[in-house]
């Protein structure tokens, strides 16, 4: 499978080099373009199997799987641009940019003829790493074409195929919630100092920390209220702590955050 990314900014190029730090593709199965050489050079640099290219619609032609990772406000241009050589009856169109309906990414390609094959994904930033918690939608696909999709995210790590209408919280949750969970690292980091560790240090036994409690949910299938309550012994210390976090509103002041994303 050959994947065309058009845009190498933050999620363009954690795609690319998530897919291919994965091992799974050769020299020329991913292209990357952009309309400034810089991006891309450094792409080049770390990882010399991405082809790169200044030219959208040559990326486009040479694709499977067509990814437009632009800028909310050059997704239309850029969609039209590279439907003159897109040809829905061999390539699918992926869009990991937040709020482009299916039906519009449809209607730009200017195919009336013969809807392509259109799915809107949002991964997250974790992408470059292999670990992106991803959402697709997907519109005028049959069975095999989901799969191809859904397979060629799960390089960078787990996709969830989902309603269009639940995209939106997605997003909330996984890409917003990579700030979120980052600034809870802050902030434990920042108390650990106080506490007596260095700073790398405390940022360090959070992060692991962090990465331990999502394995548990995801390994032993369990609410995280059972977790808790394996390490809330009665009259100690994590009971009190989680408590005091409680009367300043924690709990609270995450779904509030949340739900102002909407």
């Amino acid at each position: 499978m050959k994947i065309s990314i058009i845009g190498a900014g933050n999620m363009g190029g954690a795609i690319a080099c998530g897919l291919a730090a994965s091992g799974r593709f050769g020299a020329g199965d991913i292209v990357c373009s952009n309309p400034s050489s810089g991006k891309l050079e450094r792409l080049r640099e770390r990882y010399d199997i991405i082809d790169v290219t200044t030219d959208n619609a040559e990326a486009a032609a040479r694709a499977d799987v067509v990814v437009i990772a632009v800028k909310p406000w050059y997704v239309e241009a850029v969609v039209r641009e590279i439907g003159e050589v897109f040809d829905p009856a061999r390539q699918m169109l992926v869009s990991v940019v937040a709020g482009m309906s299916t039906a519009r990414l449809a209607e730009w390609t200017g195919h009336k003829d013969k809807s392509p094959a259109v799915f809107q994904v949002i991964p997250n930033t974790a992408a470059s790493i292999g670990k992106s918690m991803t959402f697709m939608s997907a519109a005028n696909a049959d069975a095999e074409q989901v799969a191809a999709v859904k397979s060629l995210f799960d390089t960078i790590g787990a996709t969830m195929v989902v309603d269009e209408k639940m995209l939106d919280t997605g997003m909330i949750l996984a890409s917003c919630g990579i700030a979120f969970a980052l600034r809870y690292v802050r902030a434990a980091s920042e108390g650990g100092v106080e506490l007596g560790c260095s700073a790398a240090q405390a940022t360090e036994i959070v992060a692991r920390t962090m990465i331990g409690a999502g394995e548990l949910l995801l390994r032993n299938g369990t609410h995280p209220e059972q977790e808790i309550d394996r390490v809330t012994t009665a009259g100690g210390i994590t009971i009190r702590g989680l408590n005091e976090m409680e009367h300043a509103g924690f709990t609270s002041a995450v779904v509030r955050g949340l739900k102002a994303c909407k």
